[in-house]
């Protein structure tokens, strides 16, 4: 037995002593071979003996044991990696059936398990590309085809449910498409080779109705870890819209190819019905044949005439003779005009409206001499047409009769007044209101842009727009171009631009694209709006805020350092009296210091100026500081601490403690009727969210939106008596995001509030 190619390994007696050939040696690895020769099983196995001696015990009574895909860490190459192994105990005995030992046999199952988990692995990742590929794909596998992994792009294309597809074979399912395509699944799966399709029209049920659509599609076979196709892949993506539209625009194609012939055939027609006409004033006599024939080409030219003028939408085309009669009457705004029968030819505009007509003649009579003008009515219902009159001559010159268009051009109306208020707009604005292109070549100029610039419209249409941009900055502009081709809108970007004499100017700009009417954005429209006297305004406030609160921190360190010189006197006289008063008095100096801290910090925030000095520091010393500081400010509230101890941060302890501080001071001032406020921590991996929660007065939705916004306070009645200059959350804000992290309030009116933030664990 122990000559087998295979590991095999004898446990002999009740000691286990081990018996195994070369190729179990690996098996024991280094650190037990060839020692474990001769030993016991219980001595090389320790370790384990505990969970394999029941097993061994199981066998030496006679039952046969087996284990499958064992896993067994072995040294093979100099470091441990993981081999399976297929195992067999089995008894060994004697001639009188007695079992002596034990025989162990294992066969090495690595590959397949290997195998096994890379195919689980390139299934779990078909799956994932299937569910999320923007295109509809189907896997399909087996005799019949089922589903394997189908996304809901495809279930849309094929108008199925999920759930129709779990349990029921593909092509009983699609019963409306098996016939063509069943048979090229299965060439898929016979040959292994792809099948692609472009615009393959096909019927489907979607939503209980059948319908008609183009798809491109692919079949892709599928191969196993042997090399077998077992599956094929179908990329759908549907293109109705795109063929429709194609055959659409071919089919308007052809219509206006058709107009075009009708027309030319129409003016050969009136050429040839002139001459005639000609021919008839010449000639005293005409046959019959003659007038017979010049009646068909005129009924001819009627119809023709009367196609044409319906194929020219909102309008009404009329004939008239030389005595005003109606020679013939079209158009699609016919009724909307009153005229509402088509049977006018030969009547005399009079007898049907006649103070129309009367209001009409001159005009008529204005054709008919010869004259051609036109002319603009305003509707009753305000609508609004241009009217055009055209004298129509035969060969010898002469008007045989007059033409009278009327179309509706209230659109076009509208529009142009629309420009004209817009233009009107434009050039009265006090901001530049500049167009340009996508290549950043200005478009269009106002006067308030040549104010504000110096370059009059003919000078800069046309240049690009880095002619106003400085050039340490000439990297906004291609980022504003990708926001703009996106659909963006940029909105009160501040940021400096530069004039024609070389000055520096700070302007805010809004940016919005431009569309045509198919909605493609072609370019951008900016209103620039010069702010460079609020920005000094700005600067001499902070200058000033600046100067007075360090001119007051001075004075106030002063002092609270001689407040506390006589708190420490007066503990020590026990003068109660005088520890309440200065308690008092220190805690107001400190909000006063607290606020000072606050307006310098305001200002240079102001001035893009927020220093950080990043340390690691223990979080819950700086919080317990902090709830001590805040809870001398309140007997009404209890200040609770939960779950920050062991954390860890790397930030700035002083700009972590200003905003701990805000937030508690915030909570107090805003639960006027006391309760509890918390100060917590929820560790999640390597980040920490930190809390403050009270019981207040909550904040209203729409104040939420503005919260974190500098000097902002809630319109509210409950807040009156609240001091403050609505500054503390702003800095909270800031000094958060300086350290890549963002404040966040979930509140409820009357309920409470809780404002949140999340950092990295050190």
């Amino acid at each position: 037995m122990l000559a087998s190619a295979f590991p095999t390994l004898i446990c002999w007696g009740e000691d286990y002593i081990q018996l195994y050939n070369d190729p179990f040696r690996p098996i024991n690895g280094k650190t037990k071979h060839p020692k474990a020769i001769g030993r016991s099983a219980r001595d090389t196995y320790a370790e384990i003996w505990d969970t394999i001696g029941p097993m061994f015990g199981e066998v030496m009574n006679g039952r046969t044991v087996s284990f499958r895909d064992l896993m067994v860490p072995l040294d093979r190459n100099g470091y441990l990696e993981n081999c399976y192994f297929d195992f067999s105990y089995s008894p060994i005995r004697n001639a009188n059936g007695h079992v002596c030992g034990i025989l162990v046999t294992c066969v090495e199952t690595t590959e397949k398990v290997r195998a096994i988990e890379r195919l689980n692995i390139l299934q779990q990742n078909t799956r994932n590309m299937v569910r999320q590929a923007p295109v509809g794909m189907c896997v399909v596998k087996g005799s019949p085809l089922m589903v394997e992994e189908v996304n809901d792009l495809f279930l849309e294309i094929i108008g199925k449910r999920r759930e129709q597809l779990e349990t029921t074979p593909y092509w009983e399912v699609n019963a409306e498409a098996a016939a063509i395509y069943s048979p090229i699944t299965d060439h898929v799966l016979q040959t292994g080779e792809t099948y692609h399709a472009k615009e393959h029209r096909i019927m489907l049920i979607r939503n209980g109705k059948a319908e008609v659509i183009y798809v491109d599609f692919v079949y892709e076979p599928m191969r196993d870890v042997g090399g077998t196709v077992d599956a094929i892949m179908i990329v759908a993506i549907e293109v109705t819209d795109k063929v429709l539209a194609r055959r659409s625009i071919e089919e308007n194609s052809e219509e206006f190819q058709a107009l075009n012939e009708e027309l030319a055939s129409a003016n050969e027609e009136y050429a040839a019905i002139n001459e005639e006409l000609a021919a008839v004033n010449e000639e005293l006599t005409v046959t019959n044949e003659e007038l017979v024939e010049t009646q068909r080409s005129l009924v001819r030219s009627e119809k023709l005439f009367r196609s044409i003028a319906l194929n020219i939408p909102r309008s009404l085309i009329i004939m008239i003779d030389k005595d005003h009669r109606f020679i013939t009457i079209e158009g699609d705004i016919m009724e909307k005009l009153g005229y509402n029968s088509k049977d006018y030819a030969g009547k005399h505009p009079g007898d049907i409206t006649p103070e129309r007509y009367e209001a009409s003649r001159h005009l008529y009579d204005r054709v008919i001499a010869g004259e051609q003008f036109s002319v603009e009515r305003t509707a009753a219902t305000g609508e609004i047409y241009t009217v055009h009159f055209v004298p129509l001559r035969n060969r010898a010159n002469e008007v045989e009769a007059g033409l009278i268009i009327a179309l509706d051009i209230t659109d076009i109306k509208q529009a142009e007044e629309r420009s004209a208020k817009l233009a009107a707009i434009v050039e009265s604005s006090d901001d530049a209101i500049i167009s340009k292109t996508l290549e950043s070549v200005i478009t269009s100029w106002n006067d308030s842009a040549q104010r504000m610039f110096g370059y009059s419209a003919e000078e800069i249409i046309g240049e690009t727009i880095y002619k106003l941009i400085p050039e340490d900055r000439h990297d906004e502009e291609p980022q504003i171009i990708d926001r703009l081709k996106k659909g963006e809108r940029l909105k009160h970007f501040e940021t400096k631009r530069l004039t024609k004499d070389g000055r520096l100017i700070d302007v805010s700009l809004t940016v919005s694209p431009l569309k045509d009417k198919q909605g493609n954005i072609i370019g951008a429209s900016k209103i620039a709006r010069d702010i460079t006297e609020k920005k000094l305004e700005e600067q001499r406030k902070n200058d000033f805020v600046a100067m007075v609160s360090h001119e007051l921190k001075t004075p106030l360190t002063t002092i609270n350092s001689y407040i506390q010189l006589l708190l420490a006197k007066a503990h020590k006289e026990g003068d109660d009296f005088r520890i309440n008063a200065l308690t008092r008095t220190e805690v107001q100096a400190k909000k006063m210091i607290a606020m000072i801290h606050d307006f310098l910090s305001l200002v240079r925030i102001t001035e893009g100026r927020i220093p950080l000095r990043i340390t690691s520091f223990e979080f819950s010393e700086l919080a317990h500081e902090i709830v001590a500081d805040v809870q001398l400010l309140t007997s009404k509230h209890t200040i609770s601490l939960v779950g920050c101890g062991g954390i860890t941060l790397n930030a700035d302890r002083d700009k972590i403690g200003q905003v701990l501080t805000n937030l508690l001071s915030n909570a107090v001032k805003y639960s006027p009727d006391g309760g509890r406020i918390v100060l917590g921590c929820e560790t999640m991996n390597d980040k920490v969210k930190i809390y403050v929660s009270d019981e207040g007065m909550g904040i209203s939705p729409d104040d939420q939106k503005k919260l974190f916004d500098r000097f902002y306070r809630a319109n509210n009645d409950k807040l009156k008596t609240v001091s403050g200059f609505g500054i503390g959350l702003y800095l909270v804000s800031e000094i958060l995001s300086a350290h890549n992290s963002k404040i966040e309030v979930e509140s409820q009116e009357n309920v409470g509030s809780t404002f949140y933030f999340i950092l990295d664990r050190y």
